[in-house]
C-alpha cells in the first residue's frame, strides 16, 4: 500500500497596517477579522485534536509583519475592543432575529457564542499574545514554524538590487529568531516568486527549505523525474517543495474548489451593508462606512442575487464529504503515481492561512476532518512537515535548477506588476539605490543619526510590500494602498533630504518611530554593498 505524504502550509501574512494616530482605523479590521475568524479557531482546533491524541503535522509562515502586530499592545487592546464591539452587536442580533427574522436566529447565537469565546481565549489563555499559543505547538512537535520576507516583498522584481534581497531575507530570519528564540529551517517565498539564484541568498542565512509554484518544475531547464509530486534540491543544496498545483487546486480554485459550493456560507453578504444605518453605524466606521461585521446569514446558493438562508447543520455535512473526497483523491493518485514513481511522493498543498475561517467559513472544519479522516488511514495518509521529509527522504533527492515562477494569475508576475501598479516601482527602486547610497556614505552612524538612518530602511522596505501591488490590481482598497506607497517613499525623501545636508530631524523622528514599531533593532548598514 503506497504512503501518501502530505505537507500543508499555511502562510500568515497581513501588511504592518497601525494607525496609533486615529482612535479607530478601518484597515487594522483587517488584522482583527483574520484574528478572530482565522488565528483563534485554527488553534483552538489543533489544541483540540492534540488533546484527544489525534496526530497531525502543519506548517505555518508567520510574517514578521504580522508578528510585530499581534505582540502590539495598542493593537491587542484595540483588538479587545473589536470583540466587546461584535459581542454587543451578537446580543442585538440575538433579540433582533428572534422577533423578525428566526431562520437566523441560529447563527446569531452562534457568532455570539464565537465572539465570547474568542475574547475568552484572547484574554484568559493567551493574555492577549497569540503567539505563545503557535510556540505551543512548535513545542509539542505539532507544527513547524517558519519565516518569510521582513515586509512579504514580491522577491523576483527586486532582483536587480540584491541589497534589498538580502535585507527581506536577512530581516526575515532575524525577526523570526527574535520572536521564536530560533532560526527557521524553511521560508515562505511570498507569493511563491522564486526566479534562478534566489536559493544562494536563503542558503547564506541558514535555511533548507523553501516552497515554490509548480511550474518552477514544469519550466525547469532539467528534466525534473517526479514533477511536483517531490522536492528537489537546488545545485547549492537547498530544497525546493513544489506545490502540487492539482491538490492544491481541490480547495484554492474560486469556480470548481470546495469553497465554492452552494451550500457553504456567502463570504459578500452581511448585514453591515444589509440593516439599516441607524441600526448597524455603532459597529462601523466614521463617517457612516459600512463594513463586513461578520454576521452573515446567508448560502452562496450559487450565481444569484437570490440567496437562501444558510444552514449550518448541512454545510457540516458537505464539509465531511468534501473531506472525504480529498482523502479518496489523494489515495487514488497515490495509487497512480505508485505505479509510475519508484520513490516516496509528497504532496505540498500551500496556502494563505486566512483562507480558513475567514474566507472559507468552513474551512477549519475542513482542515479538521481531514487530519482526522488521514488519522485512521494508518500508514496510507501521513501528514509531514518539509523539514521532517527531508530528514527521512533528504538524501535522494533529484538535483534540479527551478525556473522563475510565482503562484499568482498566469503563474509570473503578471499581478503584482501590471498598469495598476507598474508605477510604484521605479520609485521604490530610486528608493532602494538611494538608501544603498545613504548607507555608504554614511556607514556606522551613531546615535540619532543611526536612527534616522534606521527610519529609512524601514520606510524602504515597508514599500516593498507585495500586498501594496496586489491591492492596486485587484481594485479593492485602492486609495489606501497608493497612500501607503507614497506615504513611505516620502518619508525615506524626508530622510534622505536632511542627510544630504548632514541633518536630523528630530521631531519627525520621534514620530515616525512612535508610527512604524517594526524592525526596532535593525541596522540599516544592512543596505551597504560593501558589506
Amino acid at each position: 500500500m503506497p504512503v501518501n505524504s502530505v505537507a500543508f502550509i499555511l502562510n500568515a501574512h497581513l501588511p504592518f497596517v497601525r494607525h496609533p494616530e486615529y482612535p479607530r482605523f478601518l484597515e487594522e479590521d483587517w488584522l482583527f477579522e483574520s484574528i478572530s475568524e482565522s488565528y483563534l479557531p485554527l488553534l483552538r482546533m489543533f489544541n483540540k485534536l492534540k488533546a484527544e491524541k489525534i496526530p497531525f503535522k502543519f506548517t505555518i509562515s508567520l510574517s514578521p509583519t504580522l508578528c510585530c502586530m499581534l505582540v502590539d499592545p495598542v493593537l491587542q487592546e484595540r483588538f479587545v475592543q473589536y470583540l466587546e464591539r461584535l459581542i454587543e452587536l451578537g446580543e442585538k442580533e440575538v433579540e433582533r432575529c428572534g422577533k423578525e427574522q428566526p431562520e437566523f436566529l441560529e447563527m446569531a447565537r452562534f457568532y455570539l457564542d464565537h465572539a465570547k469565546r474568542n475574547l475568552s481565549d484572547y484574554q484568559d489563555l493567551y493574555r492577549t499574545n497569540i503567539l505563545d499559543g503557535f510556540k505551543a505547538l512548535e513545542s509539542s512537535g505539532h507544527l513547524e514554524l517558519i519565516t518569510t520576507a521582513a515586509t512579504h516583498a514580491y522577491l523576483p522584481l527586486y532582483k536587480e538590487y540584491p541589497t534589498a534581497i538580502n535585507a527581506q531575507i536577512e530581516l526575515g530570519v532575524q525577526s523570526f529568531l527574535t520572536t521564536f528564540g530560533h532560526l527557521p529551517k524553511g521560508f515562505w517565498l511570498p507569493e511563491c516568486g522564486y526566479y534562478p539564484g534566489l536559493e544562494e541568498n536563503l542558503k547564506y542565512h541558514g535555511i533548507s527549505w523553501f516552497q515554490t509554484a509548480s511550474q518552477s518544475m514544469l519550466l525547469s531547464p532539467d528534466k525534473v523525474q517526479y514533477g511536483d509530486y517531490r522536492p528537489v534540491r537546488c545545485p547549492n543544496g537547498v530544497a525546493a517543495f513544489p506545490r502540487d498545483f492539482q491538490g492544491t487546486s481541490l480547495v484554492w480554485s474560486n469556480t470548481s474548489g470546495y469553497p465554492a459550493d452552494k451550500t457553504y456560507r456567502e463570504f459578500y453578504r452581511d448585514i453591515g451593508y444589509d440593516l439599516p444605518m441607524e441600526y448597524i453605524k455603532p459597529y462601523i466606521h466614521e463617517p457612516a462606512v459600512r463594513v463586513f461585521t461578520g454576521y452573515k446569514y446567508w448560502a452562496i446558493t450559487g450565481h444569484t442575487d437570490q440567496k437562501v438562508p444558510y444552514q449550518r447543520s448541512e454545510a457540516q455535512k458537505k464539509v465531511v464529504e468534501h473531506a472525504r473526497n480529498f482523502i479518496y483523491n489523494l489515495k487514488k493518485k497515490g495509487r497512480q503515481l505508485s505505479a509510475a514513481m519508484d520513490a516516496e511522493p509528497l504532496y505540498t498543498l500551500a496556502y494563505d492561512a486566512e483562507l480558513f475561517g475567514h474566507w472559507w467559513f468552513e474551512g477549519i472544519d475542513w482542515l479538521e476532518q481531514v487530519i482526522r479522516l488521514a488519522a485512521v488511514q494508518g500508514e496510507e495518509i501521513s501528514l509531514v512537515t518539509p523539514s521532517l521529509f527531508l530528514s527521512r527522504e533528504g538524501a535522494d533527492l533529484q538535483t534540479v535548477r527551478p525556473a522563475f515562477s510565482s503562484w499568482g494569475q498566469g503563474g509570473y508576475s503578471a499581478v503584482w506588476l501590471d498598469g495598476s501598479n507598474a508605477w510604484t516601482y521605479r520609485h521604490i527602486h530610486k528608493a532602494i539605490e538611494r538608501m544603498e547610497e545613504l548607507a555608504v556614505r554614511f556607514n556606522d552612524q551613531i546615535s540619532l543619526k543611526q536612527r534616522f538612518l534606521n527610519q529609512a530602511a524601514r520606510e524602504v522596505l515597508l514599500a516593498m510590500a507585495s500586498d501594496w501591488p496586489f491591492i492596486l490590481f485587484n481594485k479593492s482598497s485602492t486609495e489606501y494602498a497608493q497612500k501607503r506607497v507614497r506615504d513611505h517613499l516620502r518619508n525615506f525623501n524626508v530622510v534622505y533630504g536632511n542627510m544630504c545636508k548632514n541633518a536630523v530631524n528630530t521631531e519627525w523622528l520621534v514620530k515616525a518611530e512612535k508610527r512604524d514599531i517594526i524592525f526596532s533593532d535593525m541596522d540599516y548598514n544592512i543596505f551597504n554593498p560593501d558589506r
